[in-house]
């Protein structure tokens, strides 16, 4: 797998490059200020007092490679803090960071863009961001159907005009061949097919598109789905929202603010377990079914924990959610479509 590779040659590059740095430095890469770097403030403890910045910075190779993996990954243990809450106590996770304790977890967005990272990774390790080589003949299919009715509506156009009859129709017809043509191409260069065939004329642009792309190829549907939909999944964190405001309609304790970190949290975890169900799908595919049983249980125990519910009063609310998260899930779709992915 190229990626893990490339990957494993980063990592090596990282060790060899820290252990040389190492030895050839003089000096431990530490600074001895007396005053603040930033602010110049002069300096009475392990942080500046006025802007917060650490009162010596460290000047080394590794502290560099330190600073990327606490940035990306949390290095200082605030992820292995969050994660074993989200999973087992999601609701006490997200009632104690909607209170203030923030300095223990991970900040809900933070984790939302570390689970996007992870499948990423995912995505690329199982292949399924791989163009399939079928996929790539029908785009070559589709680009050659659509030049030679291009073709064909420009010899109409011809014989129209030579007869001294209207060309509006024809032209428009022209128009949206060229403009399905272009985008075909420039997806093709991309790397990413699409393609169109007249359905009716009656249906919204960019809905015709959809359906068109649908009836002609399915399986090229269901593959961009796949290699697409996390890029764009920041978008189910405003699209769920409204839905958890409809639990707890008008109420002055819950706000909306409350709604989105329960959202962020809750996407997060769902990440975590599709990528999980897409390993197991390799390896165990029984078991990974099971997982959809997860989703359920955990909007159970996050709802109740966060919202101080009874049994009953999550009970209802957590199926409630689970006919929204389908609802949602199903904007989500309609969103990448209106956005051309396919």
């Amino acid at each position: 797998m190229p990626d893990l590779e490339a990957i494993g040659d980063a990592a090596t590059g990282a060790v060899l490059a820290g252990a040389v740095e190492r030895a050839g430095r003089k000096g431990d890469g530490h600074t001895h200020e007396s005053a603040c770097l930033n602010c110049g403030t002069q300096l009475s403890g392990e942080f500046c007092y006025v802007c917060g910045q650490r009162a010596h910075v460290h000047r080394s190779l590794s502290a560099f490679f330190h600073d990327l993996l606490h940035g990306v990954f949390h290095f200082e243990g605030k992820i292995w803090t969050t994660l074993p809450m989200l999973i087992w106590k999601p609701g006490q996770l997200t009632r104690g960071y909607i209170d203030g304790q923030r300095a223990r977890y991970v900040s809900p967005i933070a984790l939302f863009l570390f689970c996007v990272f992870l499948m990423f990774a995912v995505v690329s390790a199982t292949g399924l961001g791989e163009i399939p080589e079928q996929v790539k003949a029908d785009v070559a299919t589709q680009v050659k159907d659509h030049e030679a009715t291009l073709t064909r509506q420009q010899a109409e156009r011809a014989q129209r005009e030579k007869a001294d009859r209207s060309t509006v129709g024809i032209d428009a017809e022209i128009a949206q061949t060229r403009r399905e043509l272009d985008g075909l191409k420039r997806l093709q260069a991309r790397g990413i097919e699409g393609s169109a065939v007249q359905v009716s004329d009656d249906m919204p642009g960019w809905f015709r598109s959809a359906v068109e792309h649908a009836l002609k190829n399915p399986e090229l549907v269901l593959y961009k789905l796949k290699s697409n939909a996390y890029k764009f999944s920041w978008a189910l964190i405003p699209l769920s929202v409204p839905f958890v405001w409809l639990l707890f309609p008008f109420s002055r304790r819950f706000r909306l603010y409350d709604h989105t970190v329960f959202v962020t949290y809750s996407l997060c975890f769902m990440l975590l377990l599709l990528m999980v169900g897409t390993l197991l799908d390799f390896v165990a595919p029984s078991i990974a079914s099971l997982l959809w049983f997860v989703p359920p249980i955990h909007m159970y125990r996050q709802l109740r924990g966060t919202y101080e519910l009874s049994r009953w009063g999550a009970i209802w609310r957590a199926t409630l959610l689970t006919l929204f998260a389908f609802v949602a899930a199903m904007l989500f779709l309609i969103v990448l479509v209106a956005m051309g992915l396919f």
